[in-house]
């Protein structure tokens, strides 16, 4: 990993629920452009460690830092415009809205001004925000259903919309939550190669998945966490081998770490 200054850093970080400490003691870095994976078992806390990071849950101890920049306080709208954006396990897109609705919510989102809040109403048809909803789109190769009801598209491709929603708050650090969940092989390489080029672009990205074969092609570093705590971390090529992590998946998905990196 780079020695610059990382662009995402969780320094100690914990979480309790009640008497149940799901997060203990966190603690990993991410440069700019790096592409990690966060995995473990059903439970290890994964999501609870991306809804530390988005400000969804309050830490309780330790801090999270983006950019050299303690955010461990602020509300997760402002941690938006700080850089940080995620995609969910299970799809958030308005199924009632249309394709570019849904992407031009976030683009208001990310603006903060109120007069932005009206542009996905189209109150005003043409404007800079849907000519640069339209052009995303269109780039990301979803010109077509940019009219259509978001909910009556193929689940691929409300994946490939919640991506694209996701990167037009320009983030500098992105959280994927299985994106490659429910797609099939075609659809996973577009993704990772799609992907891939957002890496590139000097955005670090950190992804929680299940695919092991996708992780294998994509990442270059695995973060491994059972209970709350962190137990590996290391190139993704080692990770099956790394006695700690084979024992947590013992009986259940141990072979799902049978990959190797690319």
């Amino acid at each position: 990993m780079s020695s610059a200054r990382p662009m995402l850093a969780l320094d100690d970080v914990s979480k309790r629920f009640g008497g149940l400490k799901v997060i203990d003691g966190l603690s990993f870095e991410v440069a700019a452009s790096e592409r990690v994976a966060l995995i473990g078992p059903n439970g290890a806390g994964k999501t609870t460690a991306f809804n530390l990071i988005t400000g969804a849950y309050p830490v309780d101890s330790g801090r999270v830092l983006l950019d050299g920049i303690d955010i461990t306080a602020l509300p997760a709208r402002k941690r938006i415009r700080h850089g940080l954006a995620r995609t969910f396990q299970n799809i958030r897109l308005m199924a009632h809205l249309s394709v570019i609705e849904n992407v031009m919510i976030t683009q208001a989102t990310h603006s903060g001004a109120f007069t932005a809040m009206l542009q996905p109403v189209n109150l005003w048809r043409e404007n800079r925000w849907r000519r640069e909803a339209l052009d995303v789109l269109a780039a990301a190769g979803l010109g077509r259903y940019a009219d259509e009801p978001t909910g009556a598209l193929p689940y691929g491709i409300q994946k490939q919309v919640e991506l694209v929603r996701a990167l037009l708050a320009k983030p500098r650090v992105l959280l994927l939550d299985e994106p490659a969940a429910g797609l099939n092989p075609a659809e996973t390489d577009a993704l990772r190669e799609r992907l891939e080029m957002v890496s590139r672009s000097g955005i670090a990205i950190v992804v929680v998945e299940h695919d092991m074969h996708f992780i294998g092609a994509f990442c270059r570093r695995v973060i491994v966490l059972n209970f709350g705590c962190k137990i590996a971390e290391c190139a993704t090529g080692e990770v099956h081998a790394h006695p700690r992590v084979r024992e947590a998946y013992l009986g259940s998905e141990s072979e799902a770490f049978d990959v190797e990196a690319a």
